[in-house]
């Protein structure tokens, strides 16, 4: 018997047979697999689109790409047809559907959507020169499929065609490694702005209560965005513009600190500390680029584990701090 239901006898939370029922219950050593059917099922999603992105690239000369486009419209239109059938209708409350498996029927019809709108301005340009507007249309059709079902998974796409449009790429393996902030102000800017937006949304929808569930997620990307942005421009060669990015570093730790309290993530907290960890030694070593260390060289080689074991003694404090004061 675990010691919370105990506290909760003790404390008279539940009575005595609510405390003996469970004890039964417990008794039985049942398991749940939900998580772990949700996570097939996710799988099935994704080697299901992925397939037919294969079967499309394998045997495009073969099939013709009037039969490949009507083929993805007549999936797309059954997965659509099912999931508005099924589903509740758009609420402003968090909502699911009945059966869980509805949930990733809209993920993949929205990632098909995705397929096929590229696929079509790829192979016939209905926007023209107009790119990103292939970009735009599949984005909005995701945040339309994200409110409409309450689904977390096509809002997360959603986001990245948004971040997409105004010229990121804001995949995991990609976002260091494409995003040239360092040689495009512009870019640099851009990223700060839509992380700004995202964050004003995330308030504003908390204010008219619409979809509140949103909002790690939103908030998430966000501190990415932002963060990375920041840091790429911190070694700019430009003192004006590395120090405004220091600003900006600093006023998005300073935010998402409180806003990792509010919302008891200790996923934005770890992160935050992260970057501004990087962002801080960043910022020390720009500061005295310019000074002669070579008579304390030394004591520098001597200085430097300390400075790092106490870094990570500083880390694990403050995350058992944090812990602690979300759960008291």
């Amino acid at each position: 018997m675990k010691k919370s239901e105990e506290d909760l006898l003790e404390r008279g939370f539940i009575t005595q047979n609510q405390f003996d029922e469970i004890k039964i219950y417990r008794s039985l050593n049942i398991f749940s697999l939900n998580a772990e059917l949700k996570f097939l099922i996710y799988l099935s999603v994704v080697a299901f689109t992925s397939g037919i992105g294969v079967l499309i690239y394998e045997n495009i000369d073969t099939i013709g790409h009037i039969a490949i486009l009507s083929l993805l419209l007549i999936v797309i239109a059954v997965c659509f047809y099912y999931c508005f059938k099924n589903s509740k209708g758009f609420q402003k409350n968090e909502t699911a559907f009945d059966h869980p498996v509805l949930e990733y029927l809209v993920l993949a019809a929205n990632i098909l959507t995705c397929i096929f709108i590229g696929y079509l301005q790829f192979q016939y340009e209905p926007f023209g020169n107009h790119y990103g507007l292939a970009t735009l249309v599949p984005t909005l059709v995701s945040f339309f499929c994200a409110y409409y079902f309450d689904n977390k998974s096509v809002l997360t796409i959603a986001i990245t065609g948004l971040a997409a449009y105004v010229g990121l790429s804001v995949t995991p393996q990609t976002l260091l490694s494409n995003n040239d902030f360092y040689s495009s102000q512009s870019l640099s800017y851009s990223a700060v702005m839509l992380g700004v937006l995202l964050i004003l949304w995330t308030i504003y929808s908390r204010r008219i209560s619409l979809k509140t569930h949103f909002g790690l997620i939103f908030l998430t990307f966000a501190l990415h965005i932002i963060s990375i942005a920041s840091i790429s421009n911190l070694t700019n060669y430009d003192v004006l513009t590395w120090m405004l990015f220091a600003l900006v570093l600093a006023g998005s730790t300073f935010y998402f600190y409180k806003i990792s309290y509010e919302y008891k993530a200790i996923s934005l907290y770890v992160f935050m500390i992260i970057y501004a960890y990087i962002g801080l030694n960043i910022f020390l070593f720009r500061l005295f680029e310019d000074v002669d260390f070579s008579d304390l060289w030394e004591l520098l080689v001597l200085l430097l584990p300390i400075y790092f074991i106490g870094s990570i003694v500083m880390f694990i404090k403050l995350i058992k701090n944090f812990n602690k004061k979300v759960t008291a």
